[in-house]
């Protein structure tokens, strides 16, 4: 099982990602329980924040966008172990659109 964290927006509006593979961890049965006991169906949609990040969460067959300020709690803990975990991937923002 992989986990994907992503973590967009703030002033620089960079993207990183940090990518844990479960199976490869020597507590793998606590990250599934952390997995399993998250509230993946009661996530309200993320409210727009400028300059605040958001953060997409997935792990098959699901996925969060949470704004900043509801990755509290079970998220926090989650998103807190991946990036204790995993290694950042840092992406540039996106660039402008044209006409």
């Amino acid at each position: 099982m992989e986990i994907i964290v992503q973590r967009s927006g703030g002033l620089a509006g960079l993207r990183i990602t940090w990518r844990v593979d479960v199976d490869e961890q020597p507590d793998a049965d606590a990250w599934v329980v952390l997995v399993d006991e998250l509230p993946w169906r009661d996530v309200p949609p993320a409210p727009p924040e400028p300059d605040r990040y958001v953060y997409r969460i997935e792990c098959e067959p699901h996925e969060a966008l949470l704004a900043e300020g509801q990755v509290t709690g079970p998220w926090r803990e989650l998103v807190d172990r991946v990036r204790e975990t995993a290694p950042p991937h840092r992406e540039p923002p996106p660039a402008p659109r044209t006409r």
